[in-house]
């Protein structure tokens, strides 16, 4: 089967998505992260058919959309996840809000690694407890983290871990043996791991599979929320479906109980997009892995020859984690912005002075996009 990534879907008279943001302006928008590309055929079909049922009254989850994603879990990840585990929820950034109000109580520190996806930021604070940070650090064109720094920045009332992994926005994939640290720290602390695991889909480097660190064994599963949903792998993002999974029946329950009254059931349509992905959407998910290989290497060559600018490779995702301390930019993203590039600004991430570049896109896209950062750079006023 071939599917083509470069095709154009006219997405800029949508207000508030993505290419709507700059209507009206030439500005190429590679900042939020979701892709240019129509979602799969097979899910397309799947809720095509759904529609012309023409019902769309209350539902949960059926057998066969929970055996799409078990099967798909154990087939992509090799772990077995249990029909029970499952809570269906509208999205990843509700089920971390969930864990921070079913963890501990007022007062109580979250501990979550910067830079990180922004909401990680304020999801503690949303739950009247406190955010703890410790930054990763980049060695050998590499964010590792600093073990050290991370233990001691904890205190005696951390309750929380929140993990992202694949990590949004630099990129990794953590390895057994990092994953293996942070479990053991975690149960030498007493704590819950809520683990955003929603790029596990998206791993770009075949040589490092994406390993759910609840995985590893029964022990750290018992103190794991494991947070996954088919929208970033198979861009469906507005469709608002995704699951937590948490092995232990006393955690589940406290779980369920601060969803009550606040949280809904996911769409209907939402569900059936995800069996559609689970179960069909693997060869457009390989076609769709090629075509980000191919635009990272081209990021990759582009950011290289650009003054002032360095990037690593991103192991997973389609996003590109850019440092542009080194080209004296006081605004890094305002200053592509007004070269004609739209990027997202690490200061909403924990770290000024870089932008995090988003090549899930037509690959003209994204040509013309690097050639104009680097016309902005090659022609700004001498400083």
């Amino acid at each position: 089967m071939s599917f083509d990534f470069n095709r154009h879907p006219d997405r800029r008279d949508v207000p508030g998505e993505k290419w709507g943001r700059f209507s009206g302006r030439d500005i190429l928008p590679l900042w939020v992260a979701d892709m240019d590309f129509t979602a799969p055929p097979a899910v397309l079909e799947a809720l095509h058919a759904r529609i012309d049922h023409g019902v769309f009254g209350y539902t949960e989850a059926w057998p066969s959309l929970i055996e799409a994603v078990t099967d798909g879990i154990e087939r992509d990840h090799g772990w077995r996840v249990e029909p029970d585990w499952l809570v269906w929820l509208p999205g990843v950034v509700t089920g971390f809000n969930l864990a921070c109000r079913a963890v501990g109580e007022a007062g109580d520190g979250v501990f979550t690694a910067t830079p990180v996806y922004p909401p990680f930021l304020f999801a503690p604070g949303n739950s009247d407890r406190r955010l703890i940070t410790s930054p990763l650090e980049l060695e050998g064109g590499r964010w590792q983290w600093s073990r050290e720094a991370t233990a001691a920045a904890m205190d005696p009332r951390t309750r929380l871990f929140m993990l992202c992994n694949p990590h949004n926005p630099v990129g990794r994939v953590f390895d057994r043996d990092e994953l293996t640290w942070i479990a053991a720290l975690a149960e030498e602390r007493d704590l819950v791991i809520c683990s955003d695991e929603i790029h596990c889909g998206l791993v770009l480097d075949e040589d490092r599979p994406h390993i759910p660190i609840a995985a590893l064994d029964e022990r750290v599963a018992r103190r794991t929320i494991t947070l996954m949903a088919p929208s970033k792998t198979w861009n469906i993002a507005a469709l608002y479906s995704s699951f937590a999974i948490i092995p232990d029946a006393e955690l589940r329950r406290r779980y369920r109980h601060v969803m009550r009254g606040i949280v809904p059931q996911v769409n209907v349509l939402g569900l059936v997009a995800t069996e559609a992905a689970y179960r069909d959407g693997g060869p457009w998910r390989a076609a769709l892995l090629d075509h980000l290989r191919a635009n990272r290497a081209r990021v990759l060559e582009a950011v290289a020859a650009m003054p002032g600018l360095s990037t690593t490779a991103p192991e997973a995702t389609y996003l590109a984690w850019i440092d542009c301390r080194e080209a004296g930019l006081d605004d890094p993203a305002g200053f592509f912005e007004a070269g004609g590039v739209g990027l997202s600004d690490g200061r909403g991430f924990g770290l000024p002075g870089f932008v995090r570049l988003n090549f899930g896109c037509a690959r003209d896209t994204l040509d013309e996009a690097l050639s104009r950062m680097a016309h902005a750079l090659s022609t700004r006023p001498a400083s």
